[in-house]
């Protein structure tokens, strides 16, 4: 006999959902129907007020296309309760967002919440007081299945679970997704480190670096929420068309203030037009010029030679040059801050004033000594002694006038290192002045150097093997007094100056106590394509772990040898077939051939950081931008001109492993050149 409709577990929880959503509307209802008419003082308060109104409304938005809860976990025990006492355990179920019902009782419990861990982290051998552990599968929004796991019965054996894996392996069109229904134990630990520490993870391709560090943003913006709301977090790309590819994963955690920024952005104090050679960039982006930098700056301070004479009514003050020099003196053992220093200066010359009058019988006050420090005569002292500086203007002078810059890098830089750096041609001014990015970046450390940065909460920084020491320091000035979170992959630096060990890269970033973390089980990427990929890393990353494909499903692998550019084009007509995005991985240089190809035949694709449609699933990805993004199935064409098109050949192989390992189901290699031998 048939069970009866209403027996039926997965109709028992397909009207819990029903009845969660119906609780989340009630719930997003009521946010909208709060008036604020009489709550509020003045009009500035009612508009703070109504922007966070906005925002919860927001927060509460139901996406018919995302499950509402995604497991279910049944405690053998009430949470607290002593176990020799036998009570009775309560059930949950595990969602993106907290859902209550009308009367306060939670119907899903948010995913970051401590009674939720152990769905993430039990098992047969610490089943965490769980007996029954429920995974749910969707589609298209709708509950389809379900599968469970009896943690606490010996009898039954542990088993992967066959809907785990479908998630991981459902295809993706669009931007990224989140993966807080796949989250595995490793990754977990990671995800809820707490926030007063920093955490380095190091992980190959495939393994959810990217994904943890969202997600633990996530979790801490639920943990620690009122402290970040004051202080900010902020998540930093390698480039723009990854931050369009991440942006909506926090925001289907229900998080929407989280900044998302480049390291161009942040660095953004001119406009960047030029570029630099490899040998130039190396240096400029070397830890070295930040000395340089400081000893500039300072330069700018000169010693007094004369006292100063402050006239107040009939009496005349004066603070004779030797008292000057050990004002100064004082102020720049103190190694504060240019610009600090400078405002200190007129109150430490009003401060020695004051002191004259009071031995002269004179009682003045915090306002007298106000107003000796605008005096005009103090005034002209602080500026002839401490002079203001414009950072922009000061990195311009050490990039054009080599005696300058001679003095100031003696003992640093070596002469040849100098001419580097220097220009060849006069600039008139900072905004005729052709900026590299590593320009940039300099002017962010002058900037620091007279005025302090702004610190955040904390920071998330993505693709972390590739910046530069100077780089690292402009990061980490914006977390001086937070936390971070560094991800990256040694064997994935592309740049002539990517970092050599995470140890290294932290001491710039001024985060030398972080736990370095390892992720190696590769869940997004095949077997045999990461088997293929990892023949590159003793030439690329010799010591580091490979990573380990835990995919059931092997993938799909082929190396095609072609003549024509055509015959890339039919490879990619040939993965459309399939569902899912499929991405052409190419070298720079062989964009425009490749382009002409697929409007010779027709096919319609898209530039990356562009969203794909169920109408266009192609996109076309020069290999300079495919960091960080991920395909359903990849064309990889002409390794070997992925290679040729880096300034040196290691680069270019880790180039080439980039391009390599972007595929989730499956790869196709095409070639008309014989393959780099290092993949023989």
């Amino acid at each position: 006999m048939s069970t009866p409709p209403a027996q039926d577990p997965l109709s028992r929880e397909r009207a819990h959902l029903g009845s969660s959503r119906a609780a989340l509307r009630a719930m997003r209802e009521d946010v909208e129907n709060l008036d604020i008419t009489d709550v509020t003082a003045n009009w500035v308060n009612a508009a703070v007020l109504q922007h966070q109104i906005d925002e919860r409304i927001k927060a509460l938005a139901d996406l018919s296309h995302t499950p509402l809860f995604f497991g279910r976990l049944d405690y053998l025990h009430a949470p607290g309760a002593d176990k020799a006492e036998g009570a009775e355990g309560e059930r949950f179920y595990i969602g993106r967002r907290h859902v209550h019902d009308a009367e306060g009782d939670p119907m899903v419990i948010d995913w970051r919440a401590p009674v939720s861990q152990p769905f993430y982290r039990a098992s047969k051998k610490d089943p965490m007081d769980v007996g029954l552990r429920r995974r749910f599968g969707y589609t298209s929004g709708d509950l389809t299945a379900y599968e469970d796991e009896h943690l606490s019965d010996p009898s039954e054996a542990a088993a992967t679970s066959k809907l785990l894996q479908q998630e991981i392996e459902r295809p993706r069109v669009g931007p990224m997704r989140d993966i807080v229904a796949t989250i595995q134990p490793e990754q977990d630990e990671i995800v809820r480190a707490g926030l007063g520490g920093s955490v380095c993870v190091q992980g190959g391709p495939g393994t959810g670096k990217t994904a943890v560090g969202l997600h633990r943003v996530a979790y801490l913006l639920y943990a620690h929420r009122e402290r970040l709301a004051r202080t900010g977090t902020l998540v930093i790309g390698p480039n723009k068309s990854f931050l369009h590819y991440i942006e909506q994963v926090l925001p289907a955690l229900g998080e929407l203030e989280v900044k998302q920024a480049t390291v161009d952005d942040l660095v953004a104090h001119v406009e960047v037009r030029g570029t630099d050679d490899a040998t130039a960039a190396v240096v400029k982006g070397d830890a070295r010029m930040a000395e340089v930098l400081r000893r500039a700056v300072r330069s700018h301070v000169t010693l007094p030679t004369e006292g100063v004479v402050v006239v107040r009514g009939s009496r005349r003050w004066r603070v004779p040059a030797y008292e000057l020099e050990t004002i100064v003196g004082e102020l720049l053992d103190r190694d504060i801050r240019y610009g600090a220093a400078r405002e200190a200066l007129p109150q430490r010359i009003a401060h020695a004033v004051l002191v004259q009058m009071e031995r002269s019988g004179e009682a003045p006050d915090d306002r007298v000594q106000d107003a000796v420090a605008r005096n005009t005569a103090v005034k002209a002292a602080v500026k002839a002694i401490w002079p203001p500086v414009d950072p922009a203007k000061l990195v311009l002078r050490l990039l054009t006038d080599a005696d300058f810059l001679a003095v100031h890098a003696d003992g640093i830089l070596d002469e040849d290192e100098q001419k580097e750096i220097l220009w060849s041609k006069p600039v008139r001014s900072v905004k005729s002045a052709k900026w590299s990015p590593a320009d940039a970046v300099l002017i962010d450390e002058a900037t620091d150097l007279v005025q302090r940065t702004h610190s955040l909460g904390h920071v998330v920084l993505d693709e972390a093997q590739d910046l530069s020491p100077m780089q690292y320091r402009a990061v980490g000035r914006r977390c001086t007094t937070g936390s971070a979170t560094v991800l990256g992959d040694l064997a994935q630096g592309t740049t002539p100056w990517a970092t050599r060990s995470w140890d290294e890269a932290l001491a710039h970033l001024g985060k030398g106590e972080a736990v370095i973390e390892e992720l190696t089980a590769g869940f997004r990427v095949p077997t045999d394509v990461i088997a293929y990929a990892s023949r590159l890393l003793p030439h690329i990353a010799p010591g580091l772990t490979p990573v380990a494909s835990v995919r059931e499903n092997p993938g799909f692998f082929e190396v095609r040898p072609t003549t024509v550019d055509e015959q890339v084009v039919d490879a990619c007509e040939e993965l459309l077939r399939n569902e899912g995005s499929v991405g052409l991985i190419a070298a720079d240089a062989r964009i425009p051939a490749l382009t002409e190809a697929l409007a010779a035949t027709g096919l319609t694709y898209l530039g990356p950081g562009e969203e794909t449609t169920a109408q266009t699933r192609l996109t076309l990805v020069p290999a300079s931008l495919a960091k960080g993004l991920e395909y359903d199935y990849v064309v990889l064409d002409e390794p070997q001109a992925v290679v040729d098109g880096e300034p040196d050949e290691r680069t270019g192989l880790r180039r080439l492993y980039v391009a390599l390992t972007r595929a989730v189901s499956g790869l196709t290699v095409t070639h008309a050149a014989p393959l780099p031998q290092q993949l023989a």
